[in-house]
């Protein structure tokens, strides 16, 4: 058994390396881009993957202003939960990682102790022992212990009705399988991976029934963040008794359940869209720099650049790519994350041309990836060539690249008969996401190369609260959607799609399916990275979508902020940003 279990990936990021040097706040050593429209130069083969470095010196900090003054952020998009249990969402998270801590952490992608000062794993992966750190209290005063611990992992073991809902237990059951007693009603047929939780003083021991390569990485997601069993006194998990019911009103309301993070909740305002969280004294960490955090809903990225620009705000998320140099130009500071996630169009086969492997490759050539890169996306946004990023161990050289070739897409198309296609094509409208910073530009590059090589395409454009459901229905032939890691491990990425036969894809590749649940069921890093290269390989021959680009998606601040290190994984700590003097 080992002792804080090293990274089982490689340690290399993409960074948007020519972002972060002209801003001077970070470098990293990459290729540089091509500002021409054609060309193969912003590959993944070529790029150097690393996560940034800072170079800038660290400011001095203006202590009443950090003491007075709110750090106001704007975020997209409103949490959806104070329980971060319920949450599968970026912008809950975003806030609930403030508040809350888990029990490992990331240190840019590697898998660091969090709540836990050390871990181990006995030799079958099965049982993972954490050793707790001395002297935490949650911020109502409980103390935090082995017991504390085994009473978060046992209260979501035992939901029941309509918590089991992947609506509000997405991750729980992906990582977890299914419950104590599984409802039929809720579509959770998996007998549940948990074994149970022992507790002995400052160490608690999970264990499951089978190793899955989702771990250790789910005991640092957000959504296993540890809560204050005290609070959860306060409450009873039996108010949802259906997949449509509402969440329980203590999740919309702040302050009821307590964490152990550098910040707690004050109050939650849904009529200003505003959620402000204030400094816990007795972290047991580094205390957080500014006293009050505020986290703004600005649905809309205009709205959001302007706001930080009449001082209304301090920073914001998923700067539009144009105004990354305007804003550095203007004082601003703009660093870009590494690059950690996937842009893709499915080919959804429950319509019967797409299950056509020949329609399906025709409608790859056709697309121009590397216009789109340069045309769309910031510097550091690379050709995506499968669907994990370069970084992970099992990212192959030698998949089916399926490179622009607008004749042979033609040619395919004829010879599939699909010369005069007319096809649906969805994407999401009122958002922007990390690996898809302008979703009406990209959809319009993507859908000019179809018509270019005779594809009539139905556009239709689709609200993003209603775009989820919409493509896992199967009611999109053709749609945009992505994904950013959530740790690093290649099953995050191909296991979240292709595990199993979905409306989402609508493909049913058998040997895809026992090769994923094979290759997750290995507890060794080097032979489970060799199953990844091989099923990278098979997925790029089956050719269920067109894996379309990386993305390094950037974050503004004032320039009287000095900011926290960004995140490739998007899990930034607000604690450490701060005022400073001028």
């Amino acid at each position: 058994m080992r002792t804080s279990r090293p990274s089982i990936a490689r340690r290399a990021l993409g960074a948007a390396a020519s972002a972060l040097i002209a801003l001077g706040l970070f470098t990293a050593c990459g290729a540089g881009g091509d500002d021409e429209a054609e060309g193969d130069v912003n590959t993944a083969e070529n790029f150097d993957f690393q996560c940034p470095e800072r170079e800038d010196a660290e400011r001095a900090p203006d202590e009443e202003a950090n003491e007075n003054t709110p750090f106001v952020f704007g975020s997209p998009g409103n949490p959806s939960s104070m329980d971060p249990v319920f949450a599968s969402d970026g912008e809950t998270f975003r806030v609930t990682r403030q508040v809350f801590d888990t029990l490992l952490k990331h240190d840019c992608t590697e898998i660091v102790p969090g709540l836990a000062e050390s871990y181990e794993q006995n030799e079958t992966g099965t049982e993972w022992t954490f050793h707790l750190r001395e002297g935490v209290t949650f911020h109502d005063g409980t103390p935090l212990d082995g017991a504390a611990v085994c009473a978060n992992f046992d209260r979501w073991y035992n939901f029941t009705g309509g918590y089991q809902s992947p609506n509000y237990t997405y991750y729980y059951s992906s990582f977890f399988g299914g419950f104590k007693e599984n409802d039929p009603d809720m579509g959770i047929e998996a007998e549940s991976n948990y074994a149970g939780c022992e507790a002995d003083g400052l160490t608690a021991t999970v264990k499951i029934h089978e190793y899955t390569a989702n771990f250790p990485g789910a005991f640092s997601m957000a959504t296993t963040a540890i809560v204050s069993p005290a609070s959860l006194a306060q409450i009873t998990d039996d108010q949802v008794k259906t997949a449509d019911d509402p969440l329980p009103e203590y999740t919309q309301t702040a302050g009821v359940l307590a964490g152990t993070g550098p910040y707690k909740f004050v109050d939650w305002d849904h009529s200003a869209q505003s959620l402000t969280l204030e400094r816990f004294d007795d972290y047991w960490g580094e205390p957080a720099k500014v006293k009050t955090l505020i986290f703004r809903t600005i649905s809309d990225e205009t709205a959001r650049r302007q706001a930080l620009e009449a001082g209304d705000i301090q920073g914001y998320d998923l700067v539009a790519p144009a105004d990354v140099v305007p804003l550095q130009e203007a004082g601003f500071q703009v660093p870009t994350r590494g690059v950690f996630n996937i842009l893709y169009m499915t080919y959804n086969q429950l319509d019967e041309r797409l299950a056509d492997h020949t329609v399906r490759e025709a409608l790859s050539y056709a697309v121009n990836r590397q216009r789109l890169v340069n045309s769309v996306l910031p510097p550091g946004g690379t050709v995506a060539t499968q669907f994990m990023p370069p970084s992970l161990d099992g990212w192959s050289e030698d998949v089916v690249k399926y490179e622009y070739d607008p004749d042979k897409a033609e040619e395919l198309l004829a010879e599939a008969g699909q010369e005069d296609m007319t096809i649906k094509f969805c994407y999401p409208t009122d958002v922007s996401r990390p690996y898809m910073p302008a979703p009406k530009d990209i959809f319009d590059i993507i859908a000019a190369d179809l018509e270019a090589v005779g594809v009539t395409v139905e556009a239709t454009p689709i609200t993003w609260v209603e775009y989820i459901p919409a493509t896992r229905s199967g009611d999109c032939p053709l749609y945009l959607l992505g994904w950013t890691g959530d740790f690093n491990e290649a099953y995050n990425f191909l296991g979240t799609w292709f595990s199993t036969e979905t409306t989402e894809w609508g493909f049913d590749n058998q040997a895809i399916f026992d090769g994923l649940a094979e290759a997750a069921a290995e507890p060794d890093p080097a032979v489970r990275a060799e199953h990844w290269t091989e099923l990278n390989e098979m997925i790029m021959e089956e050719l269920p979508g067109l894996p379309i680009s990386h993305s390094p998606p950037s974050i503004a601040f004032a320039p009287e902020i000095y900011p926290m290190d960004v995140s490739p994984l998007t899990q930034e700590d607000f604690s450490d940003l701060y005022f400073a003097a001028e």
